[in-house]
């Protein structure tokens, strides 16, 4: 094993993993073959040289600033990395000034702004008159949607692509290439058991920095014999600080796991939906998945017995996409605990189910003449909105008009419960009920 000198030694400190083995070329690049496969998009516009300004949207770890270094050498464009914490107006000005002289001499340069969402209206201001120009083509790089954090002047000079998070296969596949790669540990005897490479694969849960950070760390700590280091799961758990419990997020355990909280949340067991989270997350999973979900299970199990139960739910997602592991596992703790002990209703779901069977069997029944958009002179000739009724105008906002086609009449899909306040919706659709017979009755 070759030995690495430090600081003290008067040597430089080995650069970490990630950085020794960021990829060169396209064909280096871990995933995003949605973008970088052979005749997509972002590949053929690399490959023919039409590079124009871009944002890279996607989660930490995917490759954004790799994918800009390697559009850079590609292209054989300067590369200028800016940071939104560092860099103000005058330095990004002085630099823009100097890509334009640059640009008089027929160099390209490529400007990459790291977290551009961090970046003041201001800052981005700056940029847009030298991207109109042509004096640069920036690249961008945001782990939050675009649409929301870039000027919108900016933001239509860019092309958005959106890179995904690392699959398990690419991300094993990244790991075997680091063991045999001469940048990686391919001058080492290093002994890992493709098993022990997935449960590095599923800790990064789709982070490549992670996966080669975790993989560094686990060599550097494993057993040494002569010349081999055997890498272990215990060492991998050891520097995670996690044990690789009963999991896999492909297999059979996911989906046991997966419908053991949905099911302690149905019976209304707080303690053992919380014990089910804490198997899901601390063996790995994503949290945006348990997230989504929960979300499900607000309407489908909680519905308009507790209204609330969508809206905590749908928070508890936005806080799982802001702020990630293992931060929002309280926040995914608040909506389990709460959806436990909310009172229960399956009605909307039961609903949607009733409705869905008859719609895939009466697909022909056309809508009723009376609630067709007559939007035409043609259209309100032959009937269209004819006999619609308005129900606002009425005193008490409802109409005896038929809005279900005629085969349908009478069909009733939302049976509303007692439990919690969906007792309400029960009452009141009691009373419309009501209030439509007699309107029926009357018209006879």
């Amino acid at each position: 094993m070759e030995e690495q000198l430090t600081l003290a030694d008067g040597g430089a400190v080995p650069q970490p993993l990630p950085a020794r083995l960021r990829p060169q070329t396209i064909e280096e690049i871990a995933g995003q073959q949605h973008l970088l496969g052979e005749g997509k998009v972002l590949r053929r516009i690399i490959e023919q040289d039409m590079v124009s300004s871009m944002i890279f949207w996607g989660p930490p770890g995917v490759g954004k600033t790799t994918l800009a270094h390697v559009i850079a050498n590609q292209t054989r464009a300067k590369f200028i990395n800016f940071s939104a914490v560092t860099s103000g107006i005058k330095e990004i000005r002085t630099v823009m000034q100097e890509a334009e002289n640059n640009r008089r001499f027929g160099e390209k340069t490529i400007v990459f702004v790291d977290e551009i969402h961090r970046f003041n209206k201001a800052q981005q201001d700056a940029f847009l008159p030298f991207v109109e120009k042509g004096s640069i083509i920036l690249i961008g790089a945001t782990t939050e949607n675009p649409s929301f954090e870039v000027n919108g002047a900016l933001l239509s000079r860019c092309k958005v692509f959106v890179l995904k998070a690392l699959d398990e296969e690419a991300l094993t596949g990244l790991l075997r290439r680091a063991l045999e790669s001469p940048r990686g540990f391919g001058s080492q005897r290093v002994n890992i058991d493709s098993d022990v490479l997935r449960l590095i694969a599923s800790f990064a849960n789709g982070d490549a920095r992670t996966a080669l950070s975790t993989l560094e760390m686990a060599v550097l700590n494993g057993e040494l014999e002569g010349s081999v280091t055997t890498v272990t799961r215990e060492v991998v758990e050891q520097c995670t600080s996690r044990k690789s419990l009963l999991y896999d997020k492909n297999g059979e355990e996911h989906y046991n796991l997966i419908s053991a909280l949905h099911k302690s949340m149905r019976n209304s067991d707080p303690d053992a939906a919380v014990y089910w989270l804490a198997r899901m997350l601390e063996a790995g999973e994503d949290p945006l998945y348990v997230a989504r979900r929960v979300l499900r299970f607000a309407s489908e199990d909680v519905g308009l017995a507790d209204p609330r139960a969508l809206e905590i739910a749908a928070a508890a997602y936005q806080a799982c996409h802001f702020i990630g592991m293992p931060e929002c596992s309280v926040h995914l703790t608040q909506v389990v605990v709460y959806l436990s002990v909310a009172p229960k209703s399956n009605a909307l779901y039961l609903a949607y189910e009733a409705a869905k069977k008859d719609a895939l069997t009466q697909l022909s029944d056309p809508v009723p003449l009376q609630i067709r958009n007559g939007v035409t002179k043609l259209m309100r000739e032959v009937g269209y909105g004819a006999g619609y009724q308005y129900a606002h105008d009425s005193e008490e906002k409802l109409t005896d008009m038929r809005c279900l086609p005629d085969s349908l009449l009478g069909r009733e899909y939302y049976r509303p419960t007692t439990q919690g306040l969906e007792g309400r919706f029960k009452d009141r659709l009691a009373q419309i009920k009501a209030w439509k017979q007699e309107q029926e009755e009357k018209g006879k």
